[in-house]
């Protein structure tokens, strides 16, 4: 009798934990699996391009590590002399949920362009920093631009979308302006703010400030000016942008960036798979 009591109780425990796999498969396949881009100690996983330098090249250490933050710096530099510049994380992504938090600080170079003041920026769908020649000034690429406000009482939204070397498609046509204004609010002094951008391979891209949208444009590509001494071979004007590099930015203005997380959005999306996540919204046919 003791035995069937046993017997009992631990096929109730085998039905019970089969009617909670199902469940238990669903809350890990909607977990979000968030990564750390930088890691709040070093900028190993990231490369530099600087106009004027090679690539690697972190001129006048540029960009460097401090307090958890990649800080953008130019007190080191002798003058300014359009050494716009950049720091790509180590791999491209197409399909992406990206997270940052930024802030303008201290004194910009008066030696900069002036409408580098309170001004930089997110590169998404960047080329390869190896492919831009010494010279070149800017990637071809779409930046989610950075405002701050001046203090004057007049508004400069954040969040704003720019096309060095590309053109967007906004409201139904490709439009031909290199900055396309979003609905934010302007914030000034050098107070957090949360960037956020949602990138749909080729197809939709959403701007996030603080938790709301601020803009959305679609099909990205190369073309427009702005990029200066590229290479033709990588230039090819009409073509999709389908993934590309994420770039954070300095031209002038000393920011602060931490918290770079990305939530990649490819990924196997058959539910029968272990690979599977209930998020994804792109196929990498990786499903085993």
């Amino acid at each position: 009798m003791q035995a069937n009591t046993h017997i009992i109780k631990y096929l109730s425990i085998f039905i019970i934990t089969l009617l909670a796999l199902p469940a238990l498969a669903q809350r890990t396949a909607d977990k979000e699996e968030w990564q750390t881009l930088f890691n709040g100690k070093d900028i190993k996983d990231w490369v530099t391009k600087i106009n004027h330098h090679e690539s690697g090249e972190n001129y006048g250490n540029t960009f460097r590590v401090e307090d958890g933050m990649v800080k953008v710096r130019y007190d080191q530099y002798d003058k300014f002399n359009e050494q716009f510049g950049h720091l790509y994380y180590k791999k491209p992504f197409s399909y992406y949920h990206l997270v940052f938090e930024y802030r303008l600080v201290g004194e910009w170079r008066k030696d900069a362009p002036d409408y580098t003041i309170k001004n930089s920026g997110v590169m998404i769908h960047s080329q390869d920093p190896k492919t831009m020649p010494k010279e070149q000034d800017w990637p071809i690429s779409i930046e989610f631009q950075i405002l701050g406000g001046l203090g004057d009482g007049n508004p400069r939204p954040t969040g704003n979308m720019c096309s060095p070397g590309t053109d967007v498609v906004f409201h139904g046509v490709i439009d031909n302006r290199h900055c396309i204004p979003s609905t934010s609010k302007t914030y000034d002094g050098d107070q957090w703010v949360k960037g956020e951008v949602i990138v749909l391979g080729d197809s939709l891209i959403t701007h996030i400030i603080n938790g709301d949208t601020v803009l959305q444009y679609s099909k990205p590509q190369i073309g427009g000016g702005v990029v200066h001494n590229f290479d033709p071979k990588i230039k090819q004007d009409g073509k999709m942008l389908t993934e590309g590099f994420i770039a954070l930015q300095s031209e002038g203005q000393p920011v602060d960036f931490r918290n770079i997380k990305i939530l990649n959005l490819k990924g196997c999306m058959n539910p029968k798979s272990k690979k599977y996540k209930s998020y994804y919204v792109k196929n990498d046919e990786v499903c085993k």
